[in-house]
């Protein structure tokens, strides 16, 4: 695909200034952009010129961190090309009420994982591997499973790395969200690239996408009522995902209105499953739908994380 926005351009200045956000009452930064890595840029001969050879890779955290508070991690951009999750990392942060939830936790939040995917509007890597499956590149490969572990990205190398390194202080973080979208092109485009790439005939037919938003549990972290509480929080900015008609979401079995349930993330390598957050989901817009705008979108995934955050004040975390 060709480049079609830029993300030195258009998106890293804007994270960085993510750095002067500033708490109303006392005027005090909240947060500090750090950089944890560079990503190689993979561009065609025809762009090379003008490319730079770099991707600066940006996280944003509380300035203050805290061992009495709760630790939050929140991701965007894994997959390039879903653009809420970027936007939505990017608006919770600097959309008003950064400073009433760092009263209550730590926070790091990385925008954009791919942004070469983010440019290309791409869901791969340049090397043609699915981010959001290379988080645990030595997990089981099981057959038949539609979630399966893929080989360690730049991208993904980088994050963990950076967890593991300057963020090694923190020892228990209490929730991650891993902000998505699943759009149509998931079973025009990448599916079909998929089987081909991997040398399977697939037979199965083009599968239903979904017209909603849903959330995906992993199986050992159940946390239903923190669930409801997402859900509900989005429910008052655009609308769920509908069962199918044999009460599965995306070929997977449904927990609650809008959850599906899968195998541990952490095992099919999915960015929701790199730390040891016992709040962990992945949220999926649909941009797609005839019933949301883009702004809605982004709303949606601000909405999930309030939701999700509220729910943790109130009960007081794990």
């Amino acid at each position: 695909r060709a480049k079609q926005r830029c993300y030195n351009t258009d998106l890293a200045p804007r994270i960085q200034s993510l750095g002067d956000v500033k708490c109303s009452r006392t005027n005090e930064k909240l947060f500090e952009v750090v950089r944890y890595g560079e990503l190689a840029h993979h561009d065609s001969k025809a762009d090379q010129s003008n490319a730079p050879s770099s991707f600066p890779l940006f996280a944003v955290r509380s300035v203050k961190w805290s061992p009495e508070k709760m630790n939050v991690f929140i991701t965007g951009g894994v997959h390039g090309y879903e653009t809420s999750g970027v936007e939505g990392a990017m608006s919770f942060l600097s959309g008003g009420k950064a400073a009433h939830y760092s009263r209550h936790f730590n926070i790091l939040v990385i925008p954009c994982v791919s942004p070469w995917g983010y440019e290309r509007i791409q869901r791969w890597t340049a090397k043609g591997v699915d981010p959001n499956r290379s988080f645990n590149p030595d997990g089981e490969i099981v057959e038949g499973r539609s979630f399966n572990p893929e080989a360690a990205t730049e991208e993904s190398a980088a994050l963990i790395r950076f967890l593991r390194e300057d963020m090694a202080h923190v020892e228990n973080w209490t929730c991650h969200l891993d902000l998505h979208e699943t759009t149509d092109t998931d079973e025009t485009e990448f599916r079909p690239a998929k089987a081909a790439r991997d040398g399977i005939v697939d037979d199965d037919g083009k599968g239903e996408i979904p017209d909603g938003f849903y959330l995906v549990q992993d199986e050992t972290s159940p946390t239903p009522e923190w669930f409801t509480a997402m859900i509900e929080s989005v429910r008052k900015v655009t609308h769920i995902a509908p069962a199918d008609e044999n009460g599965k979401i995306i070929g997977e079995s449904v927990s609650q209105e809008g959850v599906i349930v899968i195998p541990c993330k952490k095992s099919l390598g999915l960015c929701a499953g790199v730390t040891n957050a016992p709040y962990r989901t992945t949220t999926e817009v649909y941009p797609d739908s005839p019933s949301a705008t883009p702004e809605q979108c982004n709303r949606a995934q601000v909405a999930c994380i309030e939701g999700a955050l509220d729910h943790l004040v109130a009960v007081g975390g794990v």
